[in-house]
């Protein structure tokens, strides 16, 4: 089973919970507090490219880079109407190779748990770190190893009219990776179609992901709770990292 060949045309709307608009803002108030002005974003690990277009909407001159073909297709024709479109790039994070600096990267949606080896994020934020301008930011989000770990064995429906999706979460300690099995069903035309995926995310801890920042080179790093400005608290299921490359 591959990820995202067949979720690709129903991410959307099983995603419908995600308030992009509120995770754009997020990422604008991290903006506003660094000290100089953003211009260029990288939109890292962007799916279907929702958050890329709600950024680029708002006037940032936007990258969107995914490993997925099939979300980069969504993401381009979502994409085709904006008076600056973004440009989108087919790449794994850990060789990450832009044209040219950015001002800000953000990587959303526990994007970084799907690195499922520490040595690949370490060259991960490397890369971000290369391609970001003296002063600029990386942000991103990482499940818990507490979430992760609570999945084990739990199964979950999401439906609308056209699709159905039954996932089920499986946790191996000895690992450290939570495998999800995902059934899904599209309405096309008066059929259903099935597909399968099969989805896993490594549960770093957060002091290794810090570490991993600093191995990148990056300072100034600091922890928040889920879509706070605040330090996150005890049993937080997502927490957020800001960290900026120095000057």
């Amino acid at each position: 089973m591959a990820s995202y060949e067949f979720l690709a045309g129903s991410y959307d709307a099983l995603t419908t919970d995600v308030d992009y608009s509120r995770w754009a803002d997020y990422a604008q108030r991290h903006f506003g507090r660094l000290g100089r002005e953003v211009h260029t974003v990288l939109d890292l690990a962007c799916g279907t490219g929702s958050l890329t277009w709600e950024l680029a909407r708002r006037g940032y001159e936007v990258a969107g880079v995914d490993l997925s073909p099939d979300m980069l297709a969504v993401a381009e024709e979502k994409c085709r109407g904006l008076e600056q479109r973004p440009r989108f790039f087919c790449e794994a994070m850990e060789a990450l190779r832009l044209p040219g600096r950015v001002d800000a990267c953000v990587c959303f949606l526990d994007s970084v748990n799907y690195v499922l080896q520490p040595a690949k994020l370490r060259r991960a934020f490397r890369r971000v770190w290369e391609h970001l301008e003296p002063g600029g930011v990386f942000l991103f989000d990482a499940d818990t190893p507490e979430k992760l770990e609570s999945m084990d064995g739990q199964v979950f429906l999401d439906e609308t009219e056209e699709e159905f999706c039954v996932w089920r979460g499986e946790y191996s300690p000895k690992r450290r990776i939570c495998t999800f099995w995902m059934d899904i069903f599209r309405r096309e035309g008066g059929m259903w179609r099935r597909g399968e995926e099969l989805h896993r995310e490594y549960a770093y801890t957060m002091d290794e992901l810090e570490l991993c920042l600093r191995q990148a080179g990056f300072a100034r790093i600091k922890r928040y709770g889920e879509l706070r400005m605040s330090a996150p608290k005890e049993g937080e299921q997502r927490v957020f990292f800001s960290a900026v490359k120095g000057e």
